[in-house]
């Protein structure tokens, strides 16, 4: 079982099937035309800007997990996807997996749409069916998602980079104390203090026990709870 890959990670493989499909002539890609692909402002979800060297180590991972193929015999290395073979599904399925990791969670109807160059789908339910494959892997490769409040139909999103967080959960998340947001610095002198305290605590109790023995008073005062 492959582990969960980085959104870089999802970026390039989604960025080498759809270039794949749409300039064959120039595929496999060079590093400079994959960092072009990966930073396109058209048709993602995020935008993002990743450096050459983000891209590099990127390819690196993927061809440690046999995801990525470097062409040899070139002056220019250049790189193409093993997806099918990497997670056993067919070119329906790498077509769907691969809108999803380049624009988001979407519904059928928009996965259809928006896969059109790299695979035409003959209806919604043909989408449906290879999305239902893919939730049937061991572990799954899809997810659909709850349907948002006011929203008509449900989105699918892609597993390949483990759990998706849903708005609903990311609220939560949100309003809940947020340790990361302490530096590993304050986060130590914390527990240093923590436990200062709690020996502090600990001697005065002993001191308590004692006075009591010495006046007769009788053992130590319960403890709440």
């Amino acid at each position: 079982m492959l582990r969960a890959l980085t959104p870089l990670e999802a970026r390039v493989l989604g960025v080498l099937v759809e270039k794949q499909a749409t300039v064959p002539d120039t595929y496999p890609l060079s590093l400079n035309s994959l960092v072009a692909g990966c930073n396109q402002k058209t048709a993602r979800d995020p935008v993002i800007a990743a450096s050459e060297a983000d891209v590099l180590v990127a390819v690196d991972s993927l061809k440690g997990l046999s995801l990525l193929i470097e062409s040899s015999g070139s002056r220019v290395a250049r790189y193409e996807h093993n997806v099918p073979r990497g997670y056993g599904v067919p070119s329906q399925s790498v077509a769907l997996l691969a809108t999803l990791m380049l624009r988001g969670p979407q519904t059928s109807a928009e996965l259809r749409a928006n896969c059109e160059r790299l695979h035409r789908f003959a209806d919604v339910s043909s989408v449906e069916g290879f999305l239902d494959e893919l939730v049937a892997r061991q572990p799954s490769l899809v997810v659909r998602l709850p349907r948002s409040p006011g929203s008509r139909e449900a989105r699918w999103a892609h597993l390949l980079c483990g759990d998706v967080v849903t708005p609903v959960a990311a609220a939560v998340a949100a309003a809940m104390p947020d340790e990361a947001g302490v530096s590993l610095g304050e986060l130590a002198a914390l527990k240093a203090e923590q436990a200062r305290l709690a020996a502090r605590v600990e001697a005065l109790q002993a001191m308590v026990d004692q006075l009591s023995a010495e006046l007769g008073v009788g053992g130590s005062t319960p403890k709440a709870g």
